[in-house]
């Protein structure tokens, strides 16, 4: 590890430009992951992230990404904690964070359905899902799959371009 002659001030700002390692364009930033960053008297840094959902198989590689990322910073005792309530919710994703998402080809997220606090409702099939072609900007698109490569993605066709692509389930 480099040795600072200065010591790192923004910790918010580092933690803030960590990829998710499924959909690399996106930071944590991006998809609103970040909850929270404290930088204590002690020097300790204190990051709190809500995953995606809560058994996200990324959230491992996401925490060790955020550590090595601070640590390499100079940042020498960082403890990255879990936050599940309230849960996070692809609203939280940033218009740059959408925007990202549509120049790599996969359809953001339309708006999460609003609900009221305590479990969530189980909600079966798509048929309500809607998606604008990120290649062409059509809505006349149609899913092919519930799951594209990540449960967080389902797989669409457009029928004017017919190219397939991704779309981020709204949740």
């Amino acid at each position: 590890m480099p040795t600072l002659t200065t010591a790192p001030t923004d910790p918010r700002g580092i933690a803030e430009q960590v990829v998710d390692p499924e959909l690399p364009m996106l930071t944590l930033a991006d998809l609103g992951m970040l909850r929270d960053v404290r930088l204590l008297d002690d020097g300790a840094v204190i990051v709190e992230i809500t995953p995606t959902y809560a058994g996200c198989p990324a959230l491992v590689a996401i925490r060790d990404d955020v550590v090595d990322a601070l640590h390499r910073a100079g940042f020498a005792e960082v403890d990255v904690r879990t936050v599940l309530a309230p849960g996070w919710s692809t609203d939280r994703i940033s218009d740059e964070g959408r925007r990202k998402l549509a120049q790599a080809g996969i359809a953001p997220p339309g708006s999460a359905s609003s609900r009221l606090s305590g479990p969530v409702p189980l909600e079966l099939g798509a048929a309500h899902r809607v998606a604008e072609c990120p290649l062409c900007g059509s809505q006349d698109t149609e899913e092919l799959g519930e799951f594209g490569a990540t449960v967080c993605t389902a797989l669409r066709r457009c029928r004017r371009c017919h190219e397939p692509f991704e779309q981020v389930k709204a949740v």
